[in-house]
């Protein structure tokens, strides 16, 4: 028997192709440009094959290994080189948060009980080196995960739902494998948990669940050359400078139908200077940031009041949440009332202007799961700051209330990215006026998740008191945003995501209680009281619910957004 638990209907196919037609680049709705015409529909839809998409970033990803990257705009590239069971359709609007078959050859066969799914994978899928993607290559890129010591970094739920007390070290530690996981032939793989999780397809769709080849396993040197089982493959990989993606000419598009793969060519320049990319953007020399971060203040106004450069402009909601975390493990702010009195102390409108105001820097948050995700309540907002006002005079109380009436002194962590400077700037200043005396500290964004907000040790030898993050679900659910963020039990000595150290066992009751729901509206009410339980702790502040203003060169085609990723979608781009 079939069953499907979801919290969305999963486009699961029983047939390839099934969802949707794949004659047009990504299905319905195509159009030749126009403001914000890529969250909608397809701008300028096209099937030629050929030539060269230059890309540029401002910074390196964390990790071309996907068992250990955690950045979205590494998880958008990551779909260029490696292939998973499932994965996100390539559409505009809604359906782009759809599952589809990837390396499997159709929906998975769940059991009558909800525990176990099998997948058969699909006839001709190789990689690089013509060797068959099997399922003992799956099994293998997953229990690679397991060996956090050598390759933490990356996404961990397949740990909690899989290790079920076997306490498994990783394929180099333990050679016997996995107990929950079986792989009876090269085409079959299936999966038993412990008890019935509704969103457990999506931790399939991504990259930590990739297949490795363990004869190609190269450890925590495997990030230098990962092995392509998708449309390209890496020709050059040199940190911090360049990656050149080439043509995988082992990957079959009647394999594959999902990605267009239509440039010959990827070039991706690391280290420009976001204003040196906008310039190149819009001189055609570039034809998108690689990180879609958007274009810098200085450019706003120049694009926007061009109505022949806005109409080049999509400006999506990412998904994101900006928002600052203060460590209960850092004093003053093991006190709550600490944590309060900055609650009220910030000037958030100060903060949306500095991130670009309400067009290109975002929505003003009073809470932090964001709109889009089940369980949103946009009337949340304990602080009353979605007014965008500080409150002064009740950030005193707090002060007085928590011992330090005259103030204290303390420390942002942000990375040296524009933005994030310009956010710490606006929340330093906010804080000044009511005795708060903040210091800036700013890292590079490739080692700040990882080794340095990521790090405890660090943050508290460091005495990051507020740590500025940015975050969206790892998949559309409560649970694909929250757990990562506020469970006690995910705190990590490294690659660390719970930056407040937050360790509640009401909330962490509220999480296992949302997590085990399969009745979609009953979920979504418990993922509303997850976030009004973490306000309340004030270890969280909110800042703004992030929209980006991207600028797309004109000889760019098969532009959309992937709601999915809340970026255009790179598997589908192709050039003029």
């Amino acid at each position: 028997m079939k069953i499907t638990h979801s919290l969305l209907v999963l486009c699961l196919t029983l047939a390839v192709g099934a969802c949707a037609k794949r004659d047009e680049p990504g299905g319905e709705g195509t159009t030749t440009g126009g403001f914000n015409a890529g969250l909608t529909g397809v701008v300028n839809p096209s099937s030629a094959t050929g030539g060269t998409l230059q890309l540029a970033s401002a910074h390196d990803v964390d990790s071309w290994d996907p068992t250990r990257s955690y950045l979205t705009a590494a998880y958008n590239l990551q779909r260029l080189y490696v292939r998973t069971l499932l994965t996100p359709d390539a559409k505009p609007g809604a359906d782009g948060l759809k599952l589809v078959p990837d390396l499997a050859a159709a929906a998975p066969t769940i059991s009558a009980d909800g525990l176990t799914y099998t997948f058969t994978l699909r006839d001709g899928v190789r990689f690089e080196d013509g060797s068959p993607v099997a399922s003992k290559d799956v099994r293998h890129g997953i229990e690679r995960l397991f060996a956090q010591e050598d390759l933490g970094g990356g996404p961990t739920y397949l740990i909690d739902q899989l290790d079920q007390g076997q306490h498994y070290p990783g394929p180099y530690a333990d050679k016997t494998g996995l107990k929950s996981i079986s792989t009876p032939d090269d085409k079959t793989i299936a999966f038993r948990l412990a008890e019935p999780f509704a969103d457990f397809p999506y931790l399939l769709a991504m990259g930590v669940a990739a297949p490795v080849p363990a004869a190609r396993d190269t450890g925590a040197q495997y990030g230098d050359k990962p092995v392509s089982s998708g449309p390209y493959r890496f020709e050059t990989i040199d940190p911090g400078k360049e990656v050149v993606l080439v043509r995988n000419a082992e990957w079959d598009r009647a394999t594959d139908t999902v990605r267009r793969a239509l440039p010959d060519r990827i070039e991706l320049t690391i280290g420009t200077a976001p204003d040196e990319i906008d310039a190149q953007l819009l001189d055609g020399d570039l034809d998108a940031d690689a990180e879609q971060a958007g274009v810098q203040a200085a450019t706003q106004p120049k694009v926007l009041l061009d109505a022949a450069l806005k109409a080049r402009t999509d400006e999506p909601t990412t998904g994101f949440v900006q928002y600052a975390a203060m460590s209960t493990a850092v004093p003053p702010f093991d006190n709550v009332h600490c944590r309060r009195a900055v609650q009220y102390a910030v000037d958030k409108t100060a903060v949306q202007t500095a991130r670009g105001g309400p067009d290109a820097g975002g929505d003003i948050a009073g809470a932090m799961l964001p709109p889009g995700i089940p369980g949103h309540d946009a009337s949340l907002d304990p602080f009353q700051t979605k007014s965008g006002k500080p409150q002064p005079a009740k950030a005193k109380e707090e002060l007085t209330a928590c011992g330090k009436p005259d103030g204290f002194e303390t420390v942002i962590a942000a990375t040296d990215s524009p933005k994030a400077g310009k956010t710490a700037e606006a929340i330093q200043a906010a804080l000044a006026t009511v005795g708060i005396k903040a210091r800036i500290e700013a890292s590079d964004p490739s080692l700040y998740a990882r080794s340095v907000v990521g790090s405890p040790s660090n943050v508290h030898a460091k005495g990051y008191g507020l740590i500025l993050g940015a975050w969206a679900a790892d998949f559309p659910t409560g649970y694909g945003f929250f757990p990562t963020l506020v469970d006690g039990r995910l705190i990590l000595p490294s690659g660390n995501n719970n930056y407040a150290e937050l360790s509640d066992t009401a909330i962490n009751a509220l999480l296992d209680r949302a997590r085990a729901t399969t009745d979609p509206v009953a979920a979504a009410k418990l993922w509303s009281q997850v976030d009004a339980a973490v306000m309340d702790s004030a270890t969280m502040l909110p800042l703004t619910y992030d929209k980006v203003l991207n600028y797309r060169n004109p000889r760019l085609t098969n532009v959309f957004v992937n709601q999915y990723y809340g970026m255009w979608d790179v598997t589908a781009l192709g050039v003029a």
